[in-house]
């Protein structure tokens, strides 16, 4: 079958949500028309594994038009919208993913979006290009490169490139100053908050929130802690930036300190055992936890399990454990994604930001295929790739800006 989706039937509110994402995503539309227009994927296939919410289907579609035959799937079992995946098979797009997959049904959306030979990779944490690497590399001498959007795939490949084993090229599209600055840090803040805050239907202020980690991410949820009236703790390894928290007026501790004092809990560092047993025995009572990582390896919560004396549903998408001393700790979204597995993602104008770039950065994987062939296997996006981004968006608001005279770049640059 050219899909496997949940129902097909559901298409129609999929297609709601799509054409409402597309309705706010102006930098979309007009890379839409401009690959409708130059068919830059003409001739190629394109595997794709990101979050298979409303705006990645309008990716899928903007990519299509630029002549690409797509095959989508999946980065995630719980961010996945059954609907937008019908939308997108009723369409014609090769579409394979499900919500609520097991690890099996995980694994086949993965193997069927590169089963055809892709020559372009667009993944979200690493999962497309490790299961080429590891056990498909016949598919390898076909891939033209791809583009990875997250922090913790962009580690994978630089373990990968470190061993000498990555076999492709891969740009870093997270590394990208509109999407990191952007993304990472306005998107994560608000659709963190928004997954929580449906989820829980709770009040946020008065209450201590702890962060742990403060990148971009990070940054970005703190900031809206903050605004919405709590007590921000922030837990780091990194030196650095646990000096930036403080001084941005955050108290920065070790977690195991902070773990008796916090009443609601996101890790956001892209490690695993951030959150231990050892920290689970000294919670409050009624402690609320969570994760805005890729993976679900941050709250170690297969030890939550064995230590809990009851385990129960509290509320859709909320899981109470309670434990020996008599102390209930909640976890959302069984410690996965908040943002997507409890929520919609970011917003629509953001991902507008990122997906752009992804966009673009598969065009200059095509345009530039024999080049990039030999050179480094870990690409930055090009510096005329933000620019351009940056200004389209900024043209989408109806805002300008001053240009640099030819007597002061000369003054600033020499030349």
């Amino acid at each position: 079958m050219p899909y496997k989706v949940r129902n097909i039937d559901t298409w129609e509110s999929g297609e709601m949500k799509i054409r409402w994402v597309r309705d706010h995503m102006p930098l979309l539309r007009g890379l839409e028309e401009d690959f409708s227009e130059t068919k830059p994927f003409k001739g190629l296939r394109i595997a794709l594994s990101v979050h298979m919410e409303a705006k990645t289907a309008y990716l899928c579609r903007v990519l299509a038009a630029g002549g690409a035959e797509m095959y989508a799937t999946g980065c995630n079992p719980l961010s996945t919208q059954d609907d937008v995946a019908a939308a997108l098979a009723h369409e014609g797009l090769n579409v394979f993913a499900v919500h609520d997959a097991t690890p099996e049904e995980y694994e086949e959306g993965l193997r069927s979006v590169i089963a055809p030979g892709p020559h372009i990779i667009i993944d979200d944490g690493g999962d497309l290009v490790s299961l080429i690497h590891n056990h498909f590399p016949e598919l390898i001498p076909n891939v033209l490169g791809g583009c990875e959007e997250t922090t913790t795939g962009i580690h994978r490949l630089r373990a990968l490139d470190r061993a000498g084993t990555l076999r492709f090229p891969m740009v870093l599209v997270n590394d990208a100053a509109c999407k990191h600055f952007f993304d990472n840090r306005y998107g994560t803040g608000q659709s963190v908050w928004d997954g929580i805050n449906r989820t829980t239907n709770l009040i946020v202020a008065g209450k201590t929130v702890v962060i742990a980690g403060y990148g971009w991410c990070g940054k970005g949820v703190a900031m809206r802690a903050k605004g919405f009236g709590a007590e921000v703790i922030v837990t780091e390894v990194d030196p650095v930036k646990a000096l930036e928290a403080r001084m941005d007026g955050y108290s920065v501790m070790p977690m195991h300190e902070a773990a008796a004092l916090g009443d609601l809990f996101i890790t956001v560092t892209g490690c695993r055992d951030v959150i231990t047993p050892d920290d689970f025995r000294v919670m409050k009572d009624g402690a609320i936890l969570c994760n805005a990582g890729h993976f679900d390896v941050e709250v170690d919560i297969a030890s939550l399990r064995k230590m809990a004396v009851e385990t129960r549903p509290a509320r859709n998408n909320i899981m109470a454990y309670t434990l020996e001393n008599g102390r209930t700790l909640y976890i959302l979204a069984e410690g996965r994604l908040v943002n997507l597995a409890a929520g919609d993602g970011h917003p629509a104008e953001i991902m507008d930001m990122s997906f752009a770039i992804q966009a673009l950065s598969a065009k200059y994987l095509s345009d530039h295929r024999q080049t990039l062939k030999n050179g480094p296997r870990l690409i930055p996006v090009p510096a005329e790739i933000d620019a351009e981004v940056a200004e389209r968006k900024l043209r989408s608001w109806g805002v300008s800006i001053d240009r640099l005279t030819p007597e002061q770049h000369t003054y600033l640059y020499g030349e």
